[in-house]
């Protein structure tokens, strides 16, 4: 009970010192930023509200200005199953890209990080 208390706290921590420190997002012209919606129709991002490895992709796409739906997989019993079934496990972040008519499913916050920044930045 300790423990899961320290961690919601210490999760909450994490998240009000993202709001804080949060980078001012990538300016675009509204052409581009219209081409750049449109590429981001097609991601969702399952997430947990307090994973710092989840805050820091969140920062990430904050700062690349960005429009992914994010899908809470802790809290959404849908998007949990979603994960698990068709990402083939509950682990988070995960990035869902769906492109060509594929879908691939994209684990590990560094990995996400940087296909966003080569693909948006």
């Amino acid at each position: 009970m300790i423990v899961k208390g320290l961690r919601n706290g210490l999760g909450q921590l994490i998240i009000f010192a993202d709001w804080l420190t949060r980078p001012k997002p990538l300016q675009r012209t509204a052409e581009q930023q219209a081409e750049v919606d449109a590429a981001t129709a097609h991601l969702a991002l399952y997430q947990f509200n307090a994973c710092p490895f989840c805050v820091k992709v969140r920062r990430a796409i904050h700062a690349f200005n960005l429009k992914i739906e994010l899908r809470d997989a802790k809290n959404n019993q849908q998007f949990r199953q979603e994960l698990e079934q068709q990402g083939g496990r509950i682990k988070v972040p995960c990035l869902r890209i769906e492109e060509d008519g594929e879908v691939r499913w994209m684990y590990e916050s560094n990995d996400i990080i940087a296909y966003l920044q080569e693909r948006f930045a």
